[in-house]
């Protein structure tokens, strides 16, 4: 059977992943993205490292994990930010990707992140509808543009409440570039670790009562990315019509913050 991990590296960087598998049959395949890995190329640099770059690379050289499956073709549907952390989708053929992504383009999958947010929102539930676009002067960065901006809708949900932060659960109709960090930021909070947005970095000497750091060293965050990670992904199967509901657990620095915030912010 096709390994539940896909080994990758770069040797240009010397860098090396172990990416799990998620979901997969004979048109799909979906992989846990580790946080500081590009999705796809970067137009304003293309030779960093890219997840899609180093999978079509593997095919190319028949890698183990690659040939055990037999793939020819991987192509995905969407993307994830280079911090952001869980589920990538990808078809195995051109037809699975056209149907999927006519999936994405309706906005017909059900997509749930989880982040850790700075402030606590006085109601449960609440939705942002603002239009984004790029900022005119700094470039990677979005905007609430409502005259050239594009539609953008995010459903938010409180799931726990700490003493000046809040674990929620963000579900993106639209598929907008930084879209739920964005959204946030409008609405006045900002995801723990988010400079790009305001994002102050999750400390335990903030946390913690008489915390003490030793002499001579320097305080890390609990989470050295974005604290956003792509949960859950639900849909009917492009080629099959079966409903399938895809979850990645979360990345250990994520659990690690969360335990903190339970012990000292509750």
């Amino acid at each position: 059977m096709p390994s539940p991990t896909i080994k990758l590296s770069a040797p240009s960087t010397r860098e090396f992943w172990e990416i799990d598998v998620l979901f997969e049959d004979e048109h799909l395949l979906a992989l846990s993205k580790p946080a500081c890995l590009l999705t796809s190329p970067d137009r304003y640099d293309p030779h960093r490292p890219n997840l899609m770059r180093l999978l079509h690379d593997g095919i190319a050289a028949a890698k183990p994990w690659a040939a055990s499956r037999g793939l020819s073709y991987l192509s995905n549907a969407h993307r994830l930010d280079f911090e952001t952390t869980g589920i990538l989708l990808m078809a195995k053929s051109k037809p699975t990707l056209v149907a999927l992504a006519a999936l994405f383009g309706e906005n017909r999958p059900r997509k749930t992140y989880s982040a850790l947010v700075s402030g606590c929102p006085a109601e449960d539930r609440f939705v942002i509808d603002a239009p984004l676009g790029q900022h005119p002067t700094q470039i990677g960065l979005m905007r609430v543009d409502p005259k050239r901006g594009k539609q953008s809708r995010t459903e938010f949900e409180v799931v726990e409440r700490f003493d000046r932060y809040s674990w929620m659960k963000c579900h993106p109709i639209t598929g907008r570039t930084h879209q739920i960090r964005v959204h946030l930021q409008r609405a006045g909070y900002s995801i723990c670790g988010d400079s790009l947005y305001g994002g102050e970095p999750l400390l335990l000497s903030r946390l913690k009562p008489r915390y003490e750091l030793k002499d001579g060293r320097v305080e890390r965050p609990l989470i050295q990315t974005v604290a956003l990670h792509a949960e859950e992904l639900s849909f009917d199967h492009p080629m099959t019509g079966v409903s399938v509901d895809i979850r990645a657990p979360w990345p250990k620095d994520l659990t690690v913050a969360l335990k903190y915030l339970r012990r000292h912010q509750a």
